[in-house]
């Protein structure tokens, strides 16, 4: 099995496996092969980044440190002028504590 770790702050944070080794883990774990996928859900907008931010009492500067971009570039996020990719949606998710900014399928 090939296994990659991918670390934050100097701990591991996520497994990286072949698709063919996970497959084989869900069979041994008697779970099934097939994900079930949630129907659509009420996401929250980026349109409401800002009020969420707010409502949680976070600078710009604060959400950019923990997402690990600079306050400009959350900046641009806020008011619509840069769409993030799925690493930032994934921070942004983790750090305002929201669900349904995963990466788009």
């Amino acid at each position: 099995m090939s296994v990659q770790v991918i670390m934050r702050d100097g701990a591991p944070e996520y497994a990286v496996l072949p698709w063919d080794d996970y497959q084989a883990l869900l069979t041994a774990a008697g779970q099934a092969a097939e994900i079930a996928r949630p129907k659509s859900i009420n996401k929250p907008s980026f349109s409401e980044l800002a009020g969420l931010r707010e409502a949680r009492q976070l600078s710009q500067a604060d959400l950019a440190r923990a997402v690990g971009i600079s306050p400009a570039y959350l900046a641009l996020i806020e008011t619509g002028e840069r769409d993030p990719g799925d690493a930032i949606r994934s921070a942004l998710a983790r750090a305002l504590q929201v669900d349904g900014w995963e990466p788009q399928a």
